[in-house]
């Protein structure tokens, strides 16, 4: 299809690599990434009484899917990319508090006391360079540094983009923490008392429970201290999840697994165990919504410190169910810290994805589903939708960092930020959408708001919240007069953040494929969806981006939240001419005839051979006759009267030129008497029917095409197909949609381990 590549991943049963013994059991040893599990061999067989032959199922006391590789490999570097963010915010929030304090002492002045941290603490790593001196001495960070070798300081953590290798590429060979198997950030750094800091448990005891970004003594020095990662793993089943989280990403100080089976999390235990990861994962058996919301309510009040020494909400909480993630929502926002992420699966794609259960969908999701190819990206509007309205709720808001449909399920990173102001554009990042789905297919938006910026006296942008006027739509499609449904209301604003997902692309080159054997697949898919968005000249907001790094220190830019995504949803040219009952134009073919008007097209990671775009559907369906015209004629009584199709054809654009001057000439002929003033309007009727379509001068000036077409407008468009034009430029051979590695490809069995 084009140059779309189609391949599968190396998921297997490969993964399994040895069997082992312990208490007389026997045990799996399944190795993903750098951690292992042991997962108890099948004890029985169960007989397929339907089926003429008996087939052997695993029947798993503890759930693991090997299928989901690709989202545990993904998730692991999309929480990696997230801590280098907050890390070098955190960075440059204690640089300038260094400056201030510097200032203050030259000028003889106390320094008040330090304010107290928020939730948000993060892990201080060593630089990949030694650093600047502090008030005349050496930076601790670093001092230790310096009196290794080249080769040594490789063995570092660095954070800058001028590193010498990447931390996750050869983590195995790095120098290992006590008790751990891997290096950790801040083995190097000492506590402001002077102490070092270990791995362990025990050790944990003696770190502050009130964590500052630094602290100081009677020189002003500055004493690094360590920082708190908190990762929650809600619903841990075999606790791979958080081995890995433990293992490959090197600012996590605690993880905490949690699951209400305690077989799973006598299993998490003895793969924690065998992992020799006891000084960073802790193991909870119970219910995951008490213990968000116990994390969650104590965050504003008196509590106990966490098993690492710290407290306060979790930095990255997961929730990956056997299902829907709807019940765990409105606990996981409370339980997050302020700019924390928040990673969901949502496995029930029978419910947000089809119309089948739609009384289910709206229960849980707060919205309607809708029918047709898009789906699936509605889906996971729906699913952004709910996550947006629980946040809220509590004064916050979502930002969208990547949002996929894998497989069977959805999977989207969200960072939560607590600001009630961005919570107030949610109204006009909302929308309902009036779906052709039993005609032509067609669809209209209707956002519930409209966020409109005004400069204040200062030149400051404020906002004012208009009500959006109803409808957009009427009862009966435009296009072909079939009745129109409603869905959503769902989530209408960007669903990736395109500086993250090049971030990710950008570290790709530096991973292990035996770590992460999913990697031709993240790389195809993340490039897609890097690609999807229809805003202005992505490319070269990346490249601002990137200068604002170097500026300002942050990773990660942000797209305007204030502004809704006006260009949801994708066309197929295989099901538009469905309709119409002829033969399929090549995605080229289409492509260049949008090219030409004047239109942006891209590709959806939804579905393989989708187009998005920005051109309206009267043009959409306007290109479709004009190929039923130029190159694919419709058969004699292949369009049946009252079809869609017959609908669409009857707006041909011979036919509606022929009807609507016949009509102009008659109205002429009625409302003149004078011959010589019915003849000036005669002759401009005629030259106006006959005039090319011309953009106005902003179109010109752009190059875009129009978005509001009238009637005489769409007759005047000059539609040329030019395959050569509208063929992807695939430089690169990438794994962009996958097919089924083999049979039986889906979310597998629940697990039936005891309680």
């Amino acid at each position: 299809m084009g140059s779309i590549r189609e391949a599968s991943d190396t998921v297997s049963d490969s993964l399994v690599s040895d069997v082992a013994t312990y208490d007389g059991k026997q045990y799996d040893m399944v190795k993903e990434g750098l951690a292992t599990i042991l997962n108890p061999r099948p004890s029985s067989s169960n007989i397929n009484t339907e089926g003429k032959k008996p087939t052997t199922t695993p029947q798993q006391t503890v759930f693991y899917n090997p299928i989901q590789q690709f989202n545990r490999d993904l998730s692991v570097l999309a929480i990696k990319i997230f801590g280098d963010d907050l890390t070098s915010i955190r960075r440059a929030r204690q640089e300038k508090s260094s400056q201030e304090l510097k200032v203050k002492a030259a000028a003889g002045k106390k320094r008040k006391r330090e304010e107290e941290c928020c939730g948000d603490q993060l892990p201080r790593l060593v630089d990949n360079e030694p650093s600047e001196t502090v008030n005349g001495k050496l930076n601790q960070y670093t001092a230790s540094e310096t009196s290794h070798s080249h080769s040594n300081r490789e063995e570092s953590l660095p954070l800058t983009r001028e590193r010498v290798s990447h931390p996750l590429q050869s983590i195995e060979t790095k120098k290992s923490a006590p008790g751990t198997g891997l290096s950790h950030p801040n083995s190097d750094i000492e506590t402001a008392s002077g102490a070092g800091i270990s791995q362990s448990l025990s050790d944990h005891a003696s770190i502050p429970q009130v964590f500052k970004p630094f602290s100081t003594d009677s020189n002003h020095e500055m004493k690094p201290i360590l920082r708190s990662f908190r990762v929650l793993d809600a619903l841990s089943a075999t606790g791979l999840r958080a081995l890995r989280y433990a293992k490959e990403i090197p600012y996590v100080t605690l993880v905490t697994a949690n699951d209400m089976s305690a077989s799973a999390t006598d299993s998490i235990k003895f793969n924690v165990q065998h992992n020799q990861l006891s000084g960073k994962i802790h193991t909870i058996t119970g219910n995951a919504l008490a213990h968000m919301y116990t994390i969650g309510a104590a965050a504003y009040g008196a509590y106990e410190a966490m098993p690492d020494g710290t407290r306060g909400r979790y930095h990255v909480i997961d929730l990956d169910p056997y299902g829907t993630a709807a019940p765990f929502l409105d606990a996981a926002v409370q339980a997050l810290a302020d700019n924390g992420l928040l990673c969901v699966t949502c496995t029930d794609s029978a419910v947000f994805a089809s119309v089948g259960y739609l009384e289910k969908t709206y229960a849980q999701y707060g919205g309607l589903p809708s029918k047709g190819p898009q789906s699936h990206e509605a889906g996971l509007r729906l699913i952004l939708h709910a996550i947006a309205t629980s946040a809220a709720r509590y004064g916050m808001a979502i930002e969208p960092l990547l949002s996929l449909s894998i497989d069977f399920y959805a999977r989207v990173f969200v960072r939560v930020r607590r600001s009630a102001a961005e919570a107030k554009f949610l109204a006009g990042k909302t929308m309902l959408v009036y779906n052709c789905d039993h005609g032509c297919g067609a669809w209209n938006t209707q956002f519930l708001a409209n966020n409109k910026a005004e400069k204040n006296k200062n030149g400051d942008d404020i906002y004012k919240y208009i009500p959006a006027q109803a409808p957009t739509a009427s009862p009966h499609c435009e296009h072909c007069g079939f009745k129109t449904h409603l869905c959503g209301p769902m989530w209408g604003g960007h669903l990736h953040n395109p500086f993250f997902i090049q971030r990710i692309l950008d570290e790709l080159p530096f991973l292990s494929k035996e770590t992460y054997g999913t990697l031709p697949r993240i790389e195809g898919m993340l490039s897609i969806a890097l690609e999807e968005s229809l805003s202005d000249s992505p490319q070269e907001e990346i490249t601002k981006n990137s200068e604002k790094v170097q500026t300002e220190q942050e990773e990660i830019g942000r797209l305007d939240p204030s502004r809704p995504d006006k260009y949801p949803f994708f066309i197929i040219p295989s099901v538009l001419a469905k309709v119409l009952h002829c033969v399929a134009p090549s995605d080229a073919a289409l492509r260049s005839a949008l090219i030409n008007l004047g239109y942006r097209v891209r590709r959806s990671h939804t579905k393989p051979g989708t187009i998005r775009t920005d051109a309206p559907w009267t043009v959409i369906w306007e290109v479709m006759r004009e190929w039923v015209r130029q190159k694919a004629p419709v058969k004699d009584g292949a369009i049946k009267p009252g079809t869609a199709g017959w609908a669409i054809m009857r707006k041909e654009r011979s036919r509606a030129s022929i009807t609507d001057l016949k009509e102009q000439l008659q109205s002429i002929m009625e409302k003149t008497d004078d011959l010589a003033t019915a003849k000036v309007e005669i002759e401009a009727a005629l030259f106006k029917s006959s005039r090319p379509f011309e953009k106005s001068t902003e179109q010109a000036a752009t190059g875009r095409g129009p978005l509001d077409i009238t009637e005489g407008d769409r007759k005047s468009l000059k539609v040329v197909f030019d395959e050569k034009l509208g063929k992807n430029k695939d430089r690169k051979k990438l794994v962009r949609y996958q097919l089924n590695p083999k049979p039986n490809w889906g979310p597998m069995t629940k697990a039936k381990g005891g309680s």
